[in-house]
């Protein structure tokens, strides 16, 4: 993902963004771990994805993006329960 593209999304959408990345990266580190992981640099790929989307909301002047992203995730498991 390209900055410019990031740039243009919306600060709701840079959170959920965040959250699938963070998502995508987890089970990157688990097919890592069990070696089912074929190409490595998605790993590397999708960090610098994360410091890309943190980038664009701290620039914008968004405080407590750990907080808030808590929080989303609170509120999708309400919706699901």
């Amino acid at each position: 993902m390209k900055i410019a593209e990031i740039r243009e999304m919306k600060t709701e959408e840079l959170h959920v963004e965040l959250d699938r990345l963070r998502r995508h990266g987890f089970d990157l580190r688990a097919q890592a771990v069990t070696e089912k992981l074929e190409n490595p640099y998605l790993l590397t790929a999708t960090k610098r994805d994360i410091a890309r989307v943190l980038t664009v909301l701290r620039e914008r002047g968004e405080l407590n993006v750990e907080e808030k992203q808590h929080h989303l995730e609170a509120l999708a498991k309400r919706r699901q329960a």
